[in-house]
């Protein structure tokens, strides 16, 4: 890219002279040019080519254009000018490209150009000759940019080993020579070296410098250096230089320990650090070698109390030494590394804590548990594995002792009464006992043993009372309580107690008359109470905590209330009397008759509650009595207008409080039976009975319905039915003749006839 726009602004620069010189301003301002000059072939960069100078007007100040290179042919960038001071330049090379008399051209014509401060310019060519040059042969390849290594194997046959590849500029024939003469190499004329012997690396030198030379025939030479390294090659057998084959350790010991340092040495390494690799041919992940040291070491847990180490605690191993990572010579060497036993382990049980359950009434003396049988130390070496127990403790571990330190048999030693109030009323003991280690470093563990107190049921329940009484209102809602038994159990902790009723909670209407909760021992009545049936039920509850029980009686006495009211006959009656019946008659002989299930026929009391207009009617005797009569207490009136009823509907009430004091009368319940009573006063024939102002009717003759004129309703009913039926006929005759817009005079006639029909019909 750089050199397009150098090229593209020489071109502008020669557009420009070009243009000046058409313009007629072109003057002679470079002095010696146009020339001719030479320049040998290759020269470096910065080799003077040819001098020139630049004369300006004199009224000119300077050069305003330095002297350039505008334009070569052909194209090259290999030539430059510089300045040499005031106005003397030079043209010089650059270096690139390289004046290559072989392959360039070999002639370059320069167009110069400078223009001075007044605008003067001047354009001269200047043509330079390529000159060949005798030059020294050149390396090619790899032996042309370093020192060539080459490597021979020892025991290789003599033989071509490399080939040297030189060229000269000027293509004559080159010679090749190598030095120092008494090494054993030749080089041949095409360059070719080769090895004249077959080479022993442990005799001869391993290093040989080489310097090959190159000659063209006018003598000119070029010398590089060729290195041959002689290749040791495995030919010997490694062997082991350590001598011991039984290692002894510890067990347990931290990955990393060292064990032993395993030692090997190779001949073909002269005193050389062997170049040796080693192995554990035998697969044992407890121990493991460095390949390259060969220091051998504890790479994982090696436990002597653990098969198979605890039966054979012995570690055999195979190491290999080989001269070669994958392949060559090798040998092979067993060491055996002996494992000793430590007191590592501290004694356990299994389980780690015991537990037991014991009766509340175990005697002293009774053997508990054998700790010994559940407890054991895994170290091999009898010295390691013996262990005591000692350091019971624990709140209560004075009822409990350990026979001996070596036995480990818990006894008890004292009695634990639940129910004892000195007892501190544990029901479980936590005890501690220390196994530990016989052999340092006294390894040891905690033993848990939890005794826990089984409760005996010693005791049966026991009821607060031995019978219990209630009193219960006969009228008491079913389902209500009226009661509750208690019962309490001795035992410790107390048992769950329930209750029943075991027997006389029924009747001969109803199985169960009374309920009592199970768990609470409310006792409730499931069927209504009866005073005047029964006035006392006798049962039996039972308290029991499922192994023992106890009884206790219970007597319902039920309390008489006022709940039945008097119950009279007859409860209705339909009597008939003359009006002119004399007073103080018992009417028609009638009385009432009242008997009451909870009450004296003494405490009955009668009176007339409805019906009876001006007192005409009362009972005789009104109280103290189951019957009573009905007496007519003064005259009718009819006559003068008192009276105007004929039929009497009286509502007696007959209650059962004539003996309750007004105390008891607000506490008590007063029951009312109901007696209705029907009274038709039948009027003389010549009496004048009052119905409408302005009417009299004399009645001679009381008509009196029978039950045999069927046909009186019948025909009163036939009738209406009728009646209502041509209404409802003569109501659709309207409306029709509404809808065919009839002259208001035509209706007005039918309306007419419609009322007169209506009126004979009425």
């Amino acid at each position: 890219m750089k050199d397009r726009v150098v090229k593209t602004m020489k071109s502008m620069l020669l557009f420009l002279i070009l243009l000046g010189v058409v313009s007629g301003r072109r003057t002679q301002l470079l002095e010696g040019l146009p020339a001719t000059s030479t320049v040998e072939e290759n020269s470096a960069a910065g080799v003077s080519v040819y001098s020139f100078n630049v004369t300006v007007s004199p009224l000119a100040s300077g050069v305003a254009v330095l002297p350039t290179i505008v334009n070569s042919n052909p194209l090259t960038e290999a030539f430059d000018i510089e300045s040499k001071g005031g106005l003397e330049f030079r043209v010089i090379t650059t270096g690139n490209p390289v004046l290559d008399y072989e392959t360039m051209p070999k002639s370059f014509d320069l167009q110069i150009f400078v223009e001075d401060t007044t605008g003067r310019t001047d354009l001269n060519t200047l043509t330079i000759q390529v000159i060949d040059k005798n030059e020294h042969p050149v390396f090619r390849g790899n032996v042309a940019i370093q020192t060539v290594t080459i490597y021979v194997l020892e025991g290789t046959p003599p033989g071509r080993i490399y080939q040297v590849d030189a060229a000269d500029p000027e293509n004559e024939r080159l010679k090749y020579s190598l030095l120092p003469a008494t090494v054993p190499f030749s080089i041949r004329e095409s360059g070719a070296i080769f090895s004249t012997k077959e080479f022993d690396y442990e005799k001869d030198p391993h290093c040989y410098f080489l310097n090959i030379t190159v000659t063209d025939p006018d003598g000119l030479n070029s010398t590089k250096t060729v290195t041959i390294n002689i290749i040791n090659i495995n030919d010997e057998r490694p062997y082991f230089t350590t001598k011991q084959r039984i290692y002894r350790i510890p067990e347990e010991q931290s990955p990393g320990t060292i064990v032993a340092n395993i030692t090997a040495k190779d001949p073909d390494d002269e005193d050389s650090p062997s170049r040796l690799f080693y192995s554990i041919q035998s697969s044992d992940s407890r121990l493991s070698i460095n390949p390259a040291t060969g220091v051998l070491q504890v790479s994982g847990r090696i436990d002597r109390d653990a098969l198979p180490l605890r039966l054979h605690p012995n570690i055999s191993l195979l190491v290999r030494v080989e001269d070669g990572p994958s392949s060559g010579h090798a040998a092979d060497m067993e060491i055996t590394v002996v494992i000793d036993d430590v007191n590592d382990n501290p004694p356990e049980c299994h389980p780690s804590d015991f537990r037991k359950e014991v009766n509340e009434n175990t005697t002293p003396g009774t053997f508990l548990v054998d700790l010994r049988n559940y407890c054991k130390d895994i170290d091999v070496d009898p010295s390691n594995n013996q262990f005591s127990f000692t350091g019971l403790s624990g709140f209560g571990s004075n009822n409990f002792a350990l026979e001996s330190t070596v036995s480990g048999r818990l006894v008890m030693t004292g009695t634990i009464d639940l129910e004892n109030p000195a007892n501190p009323g544990i029901e479980v003991y936590t005890l501690t006992v220390r196994v530990q280690d016989a052999a340092h470093p006294n390894y040891s563990n905690i033993i848990y043993i939890y005794i826990r107190i089984k409760p005996v049921n010693e005791f049966a329940p026991v009821f607060h009372n031995l019978s219990y009484v209630f009193s219960v209102s006969e009228i008491t809602k079913v389902g209500s309580s009226i009661g509750r038994v208690h019962a309490v159990d001795k035992d410790w902790p107390p048992n769950a107690i329930t209750y029943s009723i075991v027997a006389g909670a029924g009747n001969r209407d109803y199985t169960n008359i009374f309920w009592i909760s199970p768990t609470k021992g409310d006792v409730r009545i499931l069927a209504r109470l009866d005073y005047e049936t029964t006035q006392k039920h006798i049962f039996t509850v039972q308290a029991s905590d499922q192994e023992k029980s106890t009884t206790a009686s219970v007597t319902v006495n039920v309390l008489e209330v006022n709940d039945e009211e008097p119950v009279c006959s007859p409860s209705f009656f339909s009597l008939q009397i003359p009006v002119d019946l004399a007073v103080g008659t018992n009417i028609n002989g009638f009385r009432i008759e009242c008997q009451d299930r909870d009450s004296d026929p003494r405490s009955f009391c009668y009176f007339i509650n409805e019906g009876n207009e001006n007192s005409h009617f009362i009972f005789s005797p009104s109280a103290g009595s189951n019957t009573s009569r009905l007496i007519l207490a003064s005259r009718f009136d009819y006559e003068g207008g008192l009276d105007t009823n004929w039929i009497y509907s009286l509502r007696v009430h007959i209650t059962d409080d004539n003996l309750i004091s007004a105390r008891e009368k607000m506490t008590h319940l007063i029951k009312t039976g109901t007696v209705t009573l029907s009274i038709r006063v039948i009027p003389n024939p010549t009496t004048a009975t009052t119905t409408t102002p302005g009417f009299t009717v004399v009645t001679e003759r009381e008509n009196l319905f029978s039950p045999s004129a069927w046909y009186v309703p019948f025909t009163i009913t036939a009738g209406s039915a009728l009646l209502l039926g041509l209404l409802g006929y003569l109501g659709l005759l309207l409306l029709a003749r509404l809808r065919t817009h009839r002259t208001a005079l035509e209706n007005m006639k039918f309306v007419n006839y419609t009322l007169n029909l209506l009126f004979i019909t009425g």
